[in-house]
This record gives C-alpha cells, sequence and structure tokens, in this order.
C-alpha cells in the first residue's frame, strides 16, 4: 500500500512537473492573469497541459505493461503468468490504438508520448535482473501497483478532463483496467 501511494504521488508531481515544462509564454500570462484577478478558471495553456500530461500517462501505462509482460512471456515458469503476461501485450497494444485515436480527435489534437517515469523504468530494470519466483512475485506486484495507478488516473481524467475524446476513452477503460487490476491481484 506504502508503495502504491508513493508510486501515484511520484507519477503526479511528474505530471506536474511536465505541466510546468510545457507552458508557453502566452500560457505564463494567462495564468498570472488569473492569480492576480482570483479567477478559479484554468487558463487554455494549463488546460491543454493537462489533457497532454493524461494522454502521456495513458501511454507510459501501456508502454510499461506491454514492456514488462514481454518479459514475463520470456522468463516466467508459470503457466497462468505467462498467460496473464500474453493477454496484458494484447490488451495495452489495443488500448494503446484507442488512445492515439482519442487524442488524435482532441481540438487541438494531441500525440501521446509514451516515456516511462523513472520509477516504471527502475521497475523495469529490476524485473529485467531478476529469474525464477523472485521474478514473478516482483511482476505481479509490479502489474497490481500499475493497474491500479492507471485506474486512478483514468477515473479522475473520466470525471475532471476537459477533452470529450479523451474522457470517453478514460470511462471507457475504466472496467477493463479494473479487469485486469483483479487479475492481477489474482495471480
Amino acid at each position: 500500500m506504502k508503495h502504491s501511494v508513493l508510486l501515484v504521488a511520484s507519477i503526479a508531481a511528474l505530471s506536474l512537473a511536465g505541466c510546468k515544462k510545457a507552458e508557453t509564454p502566452a500560457g505564463d500570462v494567462a495564468a498570472s492573469s488569473a492569480a492576480t484577478d482570483g479567477a478559479a478558471v484554468p487558463a487554455p495553456a494549463a488546460t491543454a497541459n493537462a489533457d497532454q500530461a493524461f494522454a502521456d500517462t495513458a501511454a507510459a501505462s501501456d508502454a510499461f505493461e506491454i514492456q514488462t509482460s514481454q518479459l514475463a512471456v520470456s522468463k516466467a515458469k508459470s503457466a497462468k503468468v505467462k498467460s496473464f503476461a500474453e493477454a496484458m501485450i494484447k490488451a495495452h497494444t489495443q488500448s494503446t490504438a484507442k488512445l492515439k485515436t482519442a487524442a488524435a480527435s482532441a481540438s487541438p489534437a494531441i500525440t501521446p508520448q509514451p516515456q516511462l517515469t523513472p520509477m516504471q523504468q527502475q521497475t523495469l530494470e529490476a524485473l529485467t535482473a531478476q529469474s525464477g519466483t523472485a521474478f514473478e512475485d516482483a511482476y505481479k506486484k509490479a502489474q497490481t501497483d500499475g493497474h491500479q495507478m492507471t485506474l486512478d488516473a483514468l477515473k479522475a481524467y473520466s470525471a475532471d478532463g476537459a477533452q470529450p475524446s479523451l474522457k470517453t476513452f478514460a470511462t471507457e477503460m475504466v472496467p477493463i483496467v479494473t479487469g485486469h487490476l483483479n487479475m492481477a491481484k489474482g495471480l
């Protein structure tokens, strides 16, 4: 549980840091103006950055699930773990295609960047170095934690997201990712 909270907090911090880096001078002026006027309405650049951050988080999640599951297909001994991994590769490849379609339908269009977070990269590297039961246990934990984080991000965006196509994507993915999370917990 502690690890999940830390993981969620890390991704939130990275998303916020990414939003700050992507601000344009016009976004800075709008944000400054809103701050001085006391307005609670987000600046257009901030909204666009939040939409991009969500798309990037979803893309990174898919990439992480695919890469870790490819490792599991080759390294796991358990037929149950291998079967789950193959299902995750297929499901997250489909999710990536749906995300790209939803992001392209956004106005303005968004291009998801599937760059793994430092924590995802660290987990992937740790899995690469493990084998046997230790690998399977770590993979199960990574899948449970990763799907929980993704579910949290999807629920948040489906409730508060600004882009209709991405909101629809998030809403449609919630029950699918819930199912994946439950499967991961059952491994």
